[in-house]
């Protein structure tokens, strides 16, 4: 396709891809605002967090294999205008129900658009500009997240036509009509499309139970009181993923490319991005709840007190991508997880420290440094999962590095969300304070277990076949 259509479709895809993840985000900062207008308890603020992003996961792996069978360009579309529909059903919904429902059905959709966008990526450049094309790609998924609760505020203070939190997600239908249309002109009619290839049922019925039996639980299982049905499906999800991995090495047509197991940068990768995504969430989460509901702050304030946390990101993306990323190789993981363990210790020991007399100014400079460690990580780690993956892999690749972080995401809200609550008790500020400090700590602990991690890497991404 001429290289002028070719970036245009990279431009459609990349909106793609920061509406999914800004609107994985938002909702942290929006929740307290959500609750105060729909109701519910901690379980319900949780599901309405965690309903978009473990139905994104759930449905990832298989949207990639989807491609294949109907088209890429088709879904893609489908995608899209899925998503657009279900984001102006959020913004309409009436009651906390409704908007649990239309958030599952919106992860859903997204999980459609993701793996299509970049499999026509990589059909549409040639290999001498792929990876100029991919460079963006782990720039813009960290800055997307960072910038998504710095968004929700500013428009929860906005209060456009007095519609509140609902902005949030209503912001999303003029970008999906837009990109729909784009769509239309620029994306090819075949996208490197397998005639041959069928898709697994049993394999997709059983990587969705193992992954539901799993959420559920961890979600409720607290507001509940930790009944025995919760610990009984949480074991029941570990004997159907090994089910799962049995049924797959059996299949002619298994739901994840086996290949890409063969190759050790994704395998490890996958493995980081799953310990990173998970702490980055329940970060994200925690800081947001602290400032609103423990020390009482407006969602601007909240949203805008982040600003050194995103200036943080942006810094190392541009100074640390790249040139000095490729040098470095992993030894920038290395230094961006480093960087985070000390800033997220810093966020504890600023709680502990000052408690309610702490201030916007007291927390910049931990935010800054956990920002700029995760802004060290976002590009060289995306180059290792799917810096080598062929035109066949990158369907089912791309599907499993967003169902990863997904996942990750999902699970670290509603571990360490349960965690909090619980710490949480009575809802006093002190109490809020203390369960902000459990929380710091175990993000510590996570991002220094995948600083470890990283040392299985290959020492540079062009090694990760081997």
């Amino acid at each position: 396709m001429p290289m002028r259509s070719a970036w245009l479709l990279l431009v459609v895809v990349f909106l793609g891809e920061i509406m999914d993840l800004v609107d994985s985000s938002v909702a942290n900062l929006a929740g307290p605002s959500i609750r105060a207008d729909l109701g519910g308890g901690p379980m319900t603020l949780q599901w309405v967090l965690s309903a978009y992003t473990a139905a994104f996961a759930l449905g990832l792996i298989t949207s990639g294999r989807l491609g294949d069978l109907m088209g890429r360009r088709r879904l893609f579309l489908i995608g899209m205008a899925g998503f657009t529909l279900t984001s102006l059903a959020c913004g309409l919904a009436p009651d906390p129900g409704f908007l649990i429902a239309a958030r599952v059905l919106q992860g859903l959709f997204g999980s459609v658009l993701i793996p299509q966008g970049m499999a026509l990526v990589k059909i549409a450049f040639p290999p001498h500009l792929l990876r100029k094309a991919l460079m963006p790609f782990g720039p813009i998924m960290g800055l997307a997240t960072v910038g998504g609760p710095i968004l929700a505020g500013w428009l929860l203070h906005l209060d456009l036509f007095g519609s509140g939190w609902r902005s949030i997600f209503l912001i999303n239908v003029p970008f999906g009509v837009a990109a729909v249309a784009l769509g239309l002109r620029v994306l090819p009619r075949r996208g490197g499309e397998d005639p041959g290839a069928r898709l697994d049922t049993t394999g997709v019925g059983l990587l969705t139970a193992a992954s539901a039996l799993l959420i559920v639980p961890l979600i409720q299982g607290r507001e509940l009181g930790w009944p025995v049905w919760t610990y009984v499906m949480m074991a029941a999800s570990v004997a159907v993923l090994a089910l799962f991995v049995a049924s797959e090495r059996r299949s002619s047509h298994p739901v994840i490319t086996p290949s890409l197991f063969r190759k050790r940068g994704f395998v490890v990768g996958l493995l980081v991005v799953a310990g990173f995504y998970g702490a980055l969430s329940a970060f994200i989460l925690v800081i947001n709840l602290l400032l609103q509901l423990g020390l009482g702050w407006t969602p601007l304030r909240s949203g805008l007190s982040l600003i050194p946390w995103a200036l943080g990101t942006t810094v190392a993306v541009l100074f640390g991508g790249g040139a000095p990323a490729a040098r470095l190789g992993r030894t920038a993981l290395h230094i961006g997880l480093a960087i985070a363990v000390v800033g997220v210790l810093g966020l504890w020991w600023s709680t502990a420290r000052w408690g309610t007399d702490v201030t916007v100014w007291r927390l910049t400079p931990s935010l800054f440094l956990t920002g700029f460690g995760a802004g060290l990580v976002f590009i060289p780690l995306f180059d290792y999962i799917l810096g080598d993956a062929t035109a066949e892999e990158v369907g089912t690749g791309a599907g499993m590095l967003n169902a990863v972080q997904q996942f990750a995401n999902a699970i670290g809200v509603a571990a360490l969300g349960t965690a909090f609550f619980a710490r949480v008790g009575h809802a006093t500020t002190g109490s809020y304070i203390a369960a902000a400090e459990l929380i710091f700590a175990i993000c510590a602990g996570l991002y220094a277990l995948t600083l470890l991690l990283v040392s299985l890497l290959p020492k540079h991404a062009q090694q990760a076949q081997g």
